[in-house]
């Protein structure tokens, strides 16, 4: 395989080993990034952060939030090696000095990773602060990383806010979290705060093809996109499922080696069922899905993938001149431009409807196999969609039962209109009108 030229310049690094004192290193852990200028996709993260070593503006205490894979941990423990580097060069780790090489094999005492999720008690988090205090004795500072942050409890967060707010000179709080929304406001407004985006999916497959020049891995075009979709911006996702894919190859790895090894339809099958629902075929929708079920494929990642095909249809209605740059890649744009005219607008909100609620109940579920065979049918049948009363109905006989309660007898529902309005088909123009008409009734306070 031919690495871009772009991709030559930016990762021109001698080839090294995947064995680690004859072990095999996993990918991810292997080319994990050593420098902020290794970071793929944060780079006004990136160059926040050297700019204040550089400057010598560094905050007593940083809060790193994103989605799963961005790099918050990777920028943590670059920034607590950059902090207490020898030779620092422009803000990054010389990555040489004993300092450095300390943290990265993890026997430096003064700077710690705490994963709050097995540690979430206020007695771990007093213990630190206990620890914190004193000054370190390897290198200039002491630097605590704190990943998944958010799982502290309460009285944990608590104990924490004391340092946190007056810590000692020598001390810096690097607090990382997936879910900043549990974070309480105490602890963010004492923290500078950086926001890992979702990387995107040319960054991904760009990286994808890094590693697998490094690693001497054959593999085309098309799994390289197809792995970096599925990596769903996290790269830290899509080098593991790179490893995974290279470990099961014999050859080059293909597209069809990803389908087979991770259990996915595939684009060309998942655009095969939905021409079968575009034709109201539900025979041939469901022994489609029966084929790939009998090969093993997972349903739940079968129905992911109808979904993300389904959004990408209806962005494509939605959003006709911008919907092309929204797609997710699930499908060709040949393949979805001619999928697209098969479909209305309220026929795909339908069905992306049908695949949420399913994929939805899929952690309750008895069998998920019927789960799907049942939206299968719904979606080729809509006639057969359970639907909702409409709410002037609903409305009308609610009303009716409140009656009933308050008089303590039943209340006759002859007046009750027979005719009632037709609700309107699903491929209709939006807005629909609905003609509901008010009906009079005796007031209950005699």
């Amino acid at each position: 395989m031919v690495l871009p030229f772009a991709a030559q310049i930016m990762y021109n690094r001698p080839i090294v080993s995947a064995e680690v004192n004859g072990m095999y290193q996993a990918l991810y852990r292997k080319y994990r990034p050593q420098t902020f200028s290794d970071v793929v996709g944060q780079r006004s993260v990136t160059e926040t952060l050297r700019a204040q070593i550089t400057g010598g503006k560094l905050s007593h205490a940083y809060l790193f939030t994103g989605t799963r894979g961005t790099g918050k941990t990777s920028c943590a423990k670059i920034l607590a090696k950059a902090v207490n580097c020898e030779n620092p060069q422009d803000g990054n780790p010389c990555n040489h000095c004993a300092a450095c090489r300390a943290i990265d094999s993890g026997s430096c005492m003064d700077v710690q990773e705490i994963d709050a999720a097995s540690n979430n008690g206020v007695d771990s988090v007093r213990i630190l602060r206990d620890d914190a205090i004193y000054t370190p004795g390897e290198v200039k500072m002491r630097v605590y990383i704190i990943d998944e942050v958010h799982m502290l409890s309460t009285a944990a967060f608590n104990a924490l806010l004391k340092i946190i707010e007056e810590p000692p000179a020598h001390l810096l709080f690097i607090l990382a979290t997936t879910e900043l929304h549990k974070v309480p406001a105490t602890i963010l407004s004492r923290c500078q705060r950086f926001s890992f985006r979702r990387l995107m999916q040319e960054d991904i497959a760009s990286r994808i093809n890094y590693v697998a020049y490094q690693e001497h891995i054959e593999i085309e075009p098309d799994a390289v996109q197809l792995l970096a979709r599925l990596a769903d911006g996290a790269l830290r996702d899509g080098l593991s499922l790179l490893d995974q894919c290279a470990s099961a190859a014999t050859g080059s790895v293909t597209a069809e080696l990803v389908d087979s090894t991770l259990g996915l339809a595939g684009e060309r099958k998942a655009a095969e069922i939905f021409a079968a629902v575009a034709d109201k075929n539900a025979s041939r929708a469901l022994e489609l899905f029966s084929g790939l079920y009998a090969s093993g494929k997972d349903v739940a990642a079968m129905t992911d993938e109808l979904c993300s095909l389904s959004r990408d249809l209806l962005m494509l209605k939605a959003a006709p001149k911008s919907g092309l740059s929204m797609l997710t890649g699930v499908c060709s744009d040949q393949e979805a431009l001619a999928l697209l005219e098969r479909f209305s607008p309220a026929e795909l909100l339908r069905i992306t409807t049908l695949l949420q609620q399913t994929a939805a109940g899929f952690q309750k579920s008895a069998n998920r196999r019927v789960d799907m065979e049942l939206c299968l049918i719904q979606m080729c049948q809509p006639q057969l969609t359970t639907v909702e009363l409409p709410h002037y109905e609903m409305g009308y006989w609610s009303a009716c039962k409140l009656i009933s309660m308050i008089e303590g007898k039943d209340v006759d529902t002859s007046s009750c209109p027979s005719a009632r309005a037709s609700l309107p088909p699903l491929d209709a123009p939006i807005p629909a009108k609905i003609h509901c008409a008010l009906l009079e009734k005796d007031s209950v306070i005699s």
